[in-house]
């Protein structure tokens, strides 16, 4: 029996930092994602580059409007640990 983890990072109000917690948590063995909940900024270096480093590490990143309530609710219930930041 695997003890992989499902982590969940809500990019909310701090969606930089976000990302970036995100690109630490691969370090561990667990599967990461991310829902940017209203989308990000991807004319911002900082967050483009953070995108960069988790396309690398195949973490998905889901970029969700403000009314798709239904849809993060669905991959918090998926999810063992979520992080809202």
């Amino acid at each position: 029996m695997s003890n992989t983890k499902q982590i969940l990072v809500i990019a909310r109000d701090r969606k930089t930092e976000a990302l970036r917690m995100a690109t630490g948590l691969t370090l561990l063995d667990d599967a990461v994602s991310v829902a940017a909940w209203g989308g990000l900024d991807r004319d911002d270096e900082e967050v483009e580059m953070q995108l960069e480093a988790l396309d690398f590490s195949d973490v998905p990143v889901t970029e969700l409007t403000t009314d798709a309530a239904g849809d993060l609710a669905g991959m918090i219930n998926e999810s063992d640990a979520v992080y809202v930041v």
